[in-house]
């Protein structure tokens, strides 16, 4: 007779088959504690099961798969002996929960990733959306707890990255009907390190003690990460407890005490207890190292003295780390950790021969090799089939919408919520604490810091496109990526790399699935072509709720670097009086659709979400780069400024906005046959800049080499 029926396992989010290959894989009947491991490190949220497959198109992914896997966060060299590391991760269903807790969880679980590369976070950015907020499109009921999610997502950002002390600098927020019931919160950090100082999380070192080291665990966020691999529904209230709750106060001691236990050398490895807790760390540090671990539950501090060895192994507690020490030097870690006022023991101990034994009460309640955990998940691939919309898309006839009156279309445009200024957000965040951020929100087109110890600068940008995702998934992959890149670039900076958050609806789905290859494939193509890889990243599945699914959401954290962090560019000249405006664009772009297919102006103003986006040119686009930090670094411009969602009329208009200035331009067809398509046509690969006169033969020249 088996020991766990069907109930049991499916509720812990298993299905039969990989209930089957478990007891293969075990030659017996798994433990309870086991059973719930397995259940976490299979999810699709730790696991990914069905992404896998599709994410070997990224080149630093496929390495990884083939090497010893990633490490928490990807590095890129910043020059001076600095790197830079990012990385995004999503808190969407805990967030539809709870908002607060889980937006600020968000935050505090992408920062540790950060802190546990070695580095030390600088800089917070956040991609959000929300279903709509203002009743018409649909009921007052649904805006009315729209507008309480976005409020209180919100509210946990701030909350929780204002006392954290690490400045929220950047982002992004939008609204859709179909995000009603499942928001995304997508959290990216960014951190700064020694290159000669990066760490790892691979477990090494027979007799090496294993350490506990920060906050307490708690029964809060037992199976969150098999709660972030299922659909959301009418009983998200009953899931509150999958939700952690988050101390920011803890994580800023926790942050300064490991940075500093780092600095002694006496640490082997580390990594965040996030996703699956004590579960998952142990799990893929002892895997990753090729070696094994005994843990005993009793010496984990607790803050209830009855929890069993699966919740103790499978709660989600925020603010704690686990590490392995050098064998004689753990006091010193303990020591640093105890003067900071956070809990510190060794609870296990390093061991060759590849077994992970987890023992309460003088118990062992779960024996076996990590690798089952971690090699063995079962990858899946649904039939893909290409949506009726994408369909549709492609032959959509244009010439059928009527051209809007242009003022009116305008004014409309820029009160849209997803266009409109975002100031009420992020005037919530401290953007300027730790005192290196030279450019914030709303100043620019991406963040820009000064690490201290260089001249140079790191520019941040965090975007995404659904409306074009969802009409055309591969053109929708390549134009977030090219326009993370020409954010970056507006600042001054060279784009270097990216971090993904891949938030979609079920894979279990042949259209969702379609959806997801086809983006992937398409920020693949663009991220090589740019010479930005994709170096770290998160996928986010079953985002649906009983209103259906979201629209395909990818995200792209993109980071650039500036030779000279002083030369960093405005998004609207400061000093407006006596500039020049000009657009500079990429050439033998193959507009489709005259640029209004799958636009803002048509979703907005004529209430249509149809036609196809222009694809970007990425040889075009790298020259147009490249073509911004020159002048940038020559300080032959005053500000650049990207033509994106709205075209060339929004962008001018933020602009005049920008350097509360007004001005008179005559802006140029582009061989468009319709004046709302020289106005709000979205084609990719233009900027507008600001320059004196004196440096328009300068630029003419630049422009020219750059061809």
């Amino acid at each position: 007779m088996a020991l766990f029926t069907p109930e049991v396992y499916t509720a812990m989010g298993l299905n039969e088959g990989e209930y089957a290959l478990i007891l293969k894989l075990l030659g017996r009947e798994p433990s309870t504690t086991e059973l719930g491991m397995f259940a976490v490190m299979w999810s699709e949220h730790c696991g990914y099961k069905y992404s896998r497959p599709v994410l070997a198109a990224f080149k630093r992914y496929k390495e990884a798969l083939e090497g010893d896997g990633f490490e928490n966060a990807g590095i890129v060299e910043l020059g001076d002996g600095f790197g830079v590391t990012l990385k995004v991760e999503s808190h969407n269903h805990p967030s539809a929960v709870e908002p607060f807790q889980g937006a600020a969880t968000g935050v505090g679980g992408i920062i540790r990733d950060i802190l546990t590369m070695g580095a030390r976070p600088i800089a917070s950015l956040n991609s959000l959306r929300f279903g709509t907020l203002t009743p018409g499109v649909e009921s007052e009921e649904t805006c009315a707890r729209n507008r309480y999610l976005f409020e209180h997502v919100v509210g946990g950002i701030a909350g929780y990255g204002n006392c954290v002390g690490v400045p929220t600098v950047g982002g992004e927020v939008g609204f859709h009907p179909r995000y009603s019931g499942n928001p995304l919160v997508n959290a990216m950090c960014v951190g700064i390190l020694k290159l000669d100082s990066v760490t790892t999380a691979a477990a090494a070192g027979d007799g090496n003690p294993v350490l506990y080291l920060g906050s307490s665990t708690g029964k809060d966020g037992i199976h969150g990460a098999t709660f972030a691999s299922d659909a959301l529904s009418e009983d998200n209230d009953a899931k509150r407890p999958n939700v952690q709750i988050g101390d920011p106060f803890a994580e800023k001691l926790l942050i300064e005490a490991t940075l500093e236990a780092l600095a002694t050398g006496a640490i082997v490895a580390i990594q965040d207890m996030g996703a699956a807790g004590l579960t998952c760390s142990t799990v893929e540090m002892a895997s990753k190292g090729h070696v094994g671990m005994e843990v005993d539950l009793d010496l984990v501090p607790m803050r209830e003295s009855d929890m069993t060895a699966y919740e103790l192994m499978l709660s989600e507690s925020q603010e704690r780390m686990l590490a392995v020490a050098t064998r004689g030097r753990e006091h010193e870690v303990l020591d640093i950790f105890h003067r900071w006022g956070l809990p510190a023991k060794v609870i296990g101990t390093v061991r060759e021969g590849g077994k992970l034994v987890i023992r309460r009460f003088g118990l062992i309640e779960a024996e076996l090799d990590p690798t089952l955990l971690t090699d063995h998940c079962p990858t899946y691939t649904t039939e893909a089939k290409e949506p009726a919309d994408v369909v549709r898309a492609r032959a959509f006839d244009i010439t059928k919408i009527r051209e809007a009156d242009p003022t009116e279309a305008l004014l409309t445009l820029l009160n849209v919520p997803e266009i409109a200024s975002k100031r009420w957000v992020y005037r919530q965040y401290d953007q300027q604490v730790q005192t290196q951020t030279v450019l914030g929100p709303g100043a620019a087109d991406a963040a820009v810091l000064a690490p201290r110890g260089t001249r140079k600068g790191i520019a941040l940008s965090l975007d995404g496109n659904s409306r074009a995702t969802m009409l055309d998934p591969y053109a929708g992959g390549m134009l977030i990526v090219a326009e993370a890149a020409r954010n970056v670039a507006c600042t001054g900076a060279r784009p270097k790399a990216v971090t993904d958050g891949l938030n979609f609806g079920s894979p279990e789905n042949p259209e969702v699935y379609w959806q997801f290859r086809e983006a992937v494939n398409g920020i693949a193509v663009a991220a090589e072509a740019l010479g930005t890889p994709v170096i770290s990243g998160n996928v986010s599945f079953y985002n649906r709720s009983d209103l259906g699914e979201i629209p395909p959401t990818p995200i792209i954290g993109m980071v650039g670097v500036l030779d000279d962090v002083t030369c960093a560019l405005p998004s609207a000249p400061v000093h407006p009086e006596g500039l020049m405006l000009a657009v500079v664009r990429v050439r033998d772009v193959a507009v489709v659709q005259e640029g209004l297919g799958a636009s803002a102006y048509f979703a907005y103003v004529h209430g249509i979400e149809d036609g196809r986006p222009t694809p970007p040119l990425l040889t075009g686009e790298l020259v147009l780069c490249g073509f911004l930090a020159r002048a940038a670094q020559a300080r032959l411009l005053s500000s650049a400024h990207d033509c994106g969602e709205g075209g060339i009329a929004i962008a001018l208009a933020e602009v005049a906005i920008g350097c509360e200035s007004g001005f008179v331009v005559e802006i140029p067809e582009f061989g468009c046959s319709r004046a709302d398509a020289a106005l709000f046509g979205e084609v990719p690969g233009r900027v507008v800049v600001s320059f004196t006169s004196r440096h328009a033969d300068a630029l003419n020249s630049l422009a020219d080499e750059a061809g």
